[in-house]
């Protein structure tokens, strides 16, 4: 992570505009269809939760506005991704969780068992270095629901996404999702490229 120059970027103008924003955060809809995450999951055994983190990551680093972040007052370039997910500890409380984003499924979703696991066994959270640029993300995965809005805390300027409970069907299986990104970050047309590549990448995963 490093410090830059906001007039030396794509985001010279959004910066002067958004910073010192009251609400500088905007949040977006989409209905997915992860028919194929549903299927791949059940043929591999492998977690729902982890295949949208997975896929999440992946579709980010394909958009070059998530390599930067406002940090402060201060504009930050960053190299890598991470994928933050809620976790149900042993003491029936929530704690957090950063993954690291690894191109490698396999290796991502051994690294995923592990950290999920020790995090829900000590109750503790686990933490990135702030050289990561981490997107948030939170899985209501019990409750149907529409759509939410994140809280904008003033502290943490991060991009997150909320999900429900997939909805099946006879031919598809839906997902709403919700995506808060502070608009010095990006703008509309990055978010909205941001999900339709996101749509794609669950599309095109191997299975």
């Amino acid at each position: 992570m490093r410090e830059i120059n906001p007039q030396e970027t794509t985001r010279a103008y959004a910066f002067d505009m958004w910073m010192n924003a009251p609400m500088p955060m905007v949040t977006f809809f989409k209905t997915l269809n992860v028919q194929r995450l549903l299927r791949i999951s059940h043929k591999r055994g492998l977690k729902f939760n982890m295949l949208m983190c997975y896929c999440i990551g992946r579709a980010a680093t394909q958009i070059k506005e998530f390599y930067m972040l406002p940090v402060g007052d201060k504009l930050m370039q960053y190299d890598t991704i991470a994928v933050n997910t809620i976790v149900a500890n042993k003491a029936g409380e929530v704690s957090s969780c950063d993954l690291p984003y690894n191109e490698d499924l396999e290796l991502f979703n051994n690294e995923y068992l592990r950290l999920t696991k020790q995090v829900a066994e000590t109750c503790s959270d686990h933490d990135l270095s702030a050289d990561n640029m981490v997107i948030g993300t939170s899985a209501l995965a019990q409750y149907e629901i529409d759509g939410a809005v994140g809280m904008y805390s003033g502290i943490f300027n991060n991009p997150f996404m909320i999900w429900g409970k997939y909805k099946r069907t006879l031919f598809k299986t839906t997902l709403y999702v919700s995506f808060q990104f502070h608009h010095t970050q990006m703008d509309g047309a990055h978010a909205a490229k941001f999900l339709d590549t996101l749509q794609r990448v669950i599309n095109k995963i191997k299975a």
